[in-house]
């Protein structure tokens, strides 16, 4: 696949760069840790925030690829390469999968080599779309995924970049072109535990940012699961979607790479802390 260069403003913070920061990355420009460090100045949470998204990542790809027989992804909004992307999640536990990914932010699409380092038994592709034209994205998908087949759709954090009610609209159009066995993988900002520090984070961030986002309440965020069947344990803290016995963000369990919990002593359970970051994991019958 070709990927053509954009031109990128290192005088103008992003949020893909940002949030590559909070997770410990390295590709981030001053402006991005300034305004990154900034927004948690304000919401000291957001960098626990944008662990436990990751680590609910890799709990649920490992979920769909273990227990489901999901073998093709879709990740929509994957925002900048970092550690257990999905295709390292997925194939790590099966080499044939294939994965989509798709954003359009110019500072992803230069990156966008690191996520096309597939197993050769699989496939990798990035499309650069942007999430409100959702018939383009199912257009080009279907060149690497095949839609007669389950897919696992992945939506982290990105459905708060549209700011109004159409976004359900945009969700549903992606679910809808999906077949009976496929689920939705879907987790958003809200306001639950620290309502004040999640207000001035996202003013901070908008103030900053040229993509803006909102918070959306539990009962606003489970529209997206409309039609659905939410798996247990239902809507809620990403951070308590089946966490492993230590709290966490791994799944111990057959077919777990070397250096993982089924390695180690059991543990007594621990029980993460909430986090306002809700989502969960749906079926399609």
């Amino acid at each position: 696949m070709s990927l053509k260069r954009s031109r990128i403003n290192s005088n103008v913070p992003h949020s893909a760069r940002i949030w590559n920061y909070w997770l410990g990355g390295k590709d981030y420009y001053e402006v991005d840790r300034r305004v990154g460090d900034q927004i948690a100045a304000a919401n000291p949470a957001i960098l626990e925030i944008a662990r436990v998204q990751r680590a609910f990542l890799v709990r649920a790809v490992e979920y769909l690829v273990r227990e489901a027989g999901i073998r093709q992804f879709l990740d929509v909004g994957t925002g900048l390469p970092s550690a257990d992307n999905t295709h390292e999640v997925a194939q790590r536990l099966l080499p044939e999968a294939r994965i989509v990914y798709v954003d359009h932010d110019p500072v992803v699409l230069v990156h966008a080599e690191a996520l096309l380092t597939s197993t050769p038994e699989g496939a990798t592709d990035y499309i650069d779309a942007d999430l409100r034209d959702p018939e383009a994205i199912l257009r080009e998908a279907s060149r690497t995924l095949d839609f007669a087949q389950p897919v696992g759709l992945i939506m982290l954090g990105i459905a708060a970049h549209v700011t109004d009610d159409s976004v359900y609209d945009i969700v549903g159009c992606l679910v809808e072109a999906l077949p009976s066995g496929s689920h939705l993988v879907f987790c958003d900002s809200t306001e639950v535990f620290h309502p004040a520090r999640m207000r001035a984070m996202v003013e901070q961030w908008n103030a900053a940012s040229e993509n803006p986002r909102i918070n959306r309440s539990p009962e606003q965020l489970a529209r997206f699961f409309d039609g659905l069947d939410l798996l247990e344990p239902g809507l809620g803290s990403t951070s308590r979607w089946r966490p492993a016995a230590d709290g966490s963000g791994r799944l111990a369990g057959p077919g777990a790479p070397p250096g993982s919990l089924e390695h180690l002593e059991p543990l007594e359970p621990v029980e993460p802390l909430e986090v306002d970051n809700f989502g969960g994991v749906a079926v399609k019958r």
